[in-house]
């Protein structure tokens, strides 16, 4: 008798060959949750998905244009983290109030992050004003040098270097990745965020600020 056949004469899958797919198929499970969560040793958080998982807890409305921009259902506190500025001098979020702020989270070893930040640049020198400003924060161990480098190797003129070697910042603000964007307003409460690179000066991305900066106005 063939035991390697059922009833019907078709072959039977032997133990050893189920328990070897079984390993194969766990290897691509890990595989899949390392590629998403997995980091470089400088940093406490990974590249940021660029298609961002789904939101069921706040159900959501999006920025036109900008379909990853969650809204908050309202804004809500946001920690107050510490970082330095270009002159090493202590910074905190506390600093910006008044203001209504984009606030950038990025590390040297992000690529994203390069490919992104021109058209944050490009929205500093547009809008940036007395109202507004785009906060560029490096969340980097590799410090304040380095993201100079960075900034001066790509062209950036117009964003003020922000620098937290700690790389605190990102747990703080509930970062699941690199870049994470998270628009302020003048109170320094979150009204939404955006994981993942996006194009910052685009029309809908200049009427999503236009609109955050006018609220606070409306509401005087």
């Amino acid at each position: 008798m063939n035991e390697n056949r059922n009833p019907s004469g078709a072959p039977r899958t032997s133990t050893t060959a189920v328990i070897a797919l079984a390993a194969v198929a766990a290897l691509v499970g890990f595989a899949a949750v390392y590629g998403t969560l997995g980091r470089p040793d400088n940093t406490g958080v990974s590249e940021a998905p660029t298609a961002p998982a789904k939101d069921t807890a706040e159900g959501r409305r999006r920025a036109p244009g900008l379909p990853a921009f969650v809204f908050k259902k309202t804004p809500e506190p946001l920690a107050d983290v510490n970082f330095i500025d270009e002159t090493d001098a202590p910074r905190t979020l506390k600093d910006f109030r008044g203001k209504t702020v984009l606030l950038n989270l990025w590390a040297t070893w992000c690529a994203p992050c390069r490919e992104e930040m021109p058209s944050l640049d490009r929205l500093q020198r547009e809008l940036g004003s007395e109202t507004f400003e785009v906060v560029a924060l490096a969340v980097d161990r590799t410090g304040r040098e380095a993201a100079r480098k960075f900034l001066d190797s790509i062209g950036v003129t117009s964003l003020k270097l922000y620098a937290d070697p700690t790389t605190r910042a990102g747990s703080a603000l509930k970062a699941i990745g690199m870049p994470t964007t998270i628009l302020i307003d003048p109170q320094g409460r979150e009204i939404g965020r955006l994981p993942g690179p996006a194009e910052w000066d685009t029309a809908d991305a200049k009427a999503l600020i236009a609109s955050a900066i006018a609220a606070p106005a409306a509401s005087n």
